[in-house]
């Protein structure tokens, strides 16, 4: 997968990562899009070190959407808890 397609994935996985975690984020919009790439990424290297599985095959592949989307809610989660409320 080339790097506008991680872009993409992330971009979108945050936005879905989001909506499974409402809430009040303290960064906004943009950064759970951040949050959401780095998650993308996340996602995908502890699919491969922690299951041996090649999570990301392609774009359109399930497995690539799940680590994807479960690496950004670990990220989101762990943004909100080192934030906090102000």
């Amino acid at each position: 997968m080339t790097i506008l397609g991680w872009i993409v994935l992330g971009l979108l996985a945050g936005a879905i990562a989001k909506a499974l975690m409402p809430g009040k984020d303290p960064g906004g919009c943009l950064i759970t899009m951040l949050i959401g790439v780095a998650g993308a990424l996340l996602g995908g290297w502890l699919g491969k070190v922690l299951f041996g599985v090649d999570s990301v095959d392609g774009f359109f592949n399930l497995s690539t959407w799940v680590a994807a989307i479960i690496g950004s809610l670990i990220l989101l989660l762990g943004y909100r808890m080192l934030t906090g409320r102000r």
